[in-house]
Formats: structure tokens, C-alpha cells, sequence
């Protein structure tokens, strides 16, 4: 269960009648591209904290990597 002011739940119903989809699909999309978004956040703060410590001198290139890991 959900609960919405008026004018955000007007506004679900014209974007879920517009798309053809019930409330609950639409509701469903929207929390769905939400937490997509989330991630995206989360995975990029994540990448900016590894590339600060990130060093160059440190780094295998691809046949050294494989070497490494032995295949």
C-alpha cells in the first residue's frame, strides 16, 4: 500500500491511463526506474572513491592480469 498527496496521485492516474497500464503497473515502473537511478548514484560515488586511490604504477595490464590469476 501506498499514499499519495492528491496532486502526485492525479498525476500517476494520467501517466498509468496514458500508458495503458493499471495503477499498480505504473507505480510499480516508477519505483523500479527510482531505484535504477539509486544505483546508478550509489555505483558512481563508489567509482569516484576508487579512482582516487588508484594508482597507475600499480596497475596490470591485461596479460599481467592473466598471469596472476593463472589461466
Amino acid at each position: 500500500m501506498v499514499v499519495l498527496e492528491s496532486p502526485l496521485y492525479r498525476w500517476m492516474q494520467k501517466l498509468a491511463k496514458r500508458e495503458g497500464l493499471s495503477l499498480s503497473m505504473k507505480m510499480r515502473d516508477i519505483v523500479r526506474e527510482a531505484y535504477e537511478h539509486y544505483e546508478d548514484r550509489y555505483w558512481a560515488k563508489e567509482g569516484a572513491k576508487r579512482l582516487k586511490g588508484f594508482k597507475t604504477s600499480e596497475a596490470l595490464d591485461h596479460a599481467k592480469f592473466w598471469e596472476k590469476v593463472g589461466r
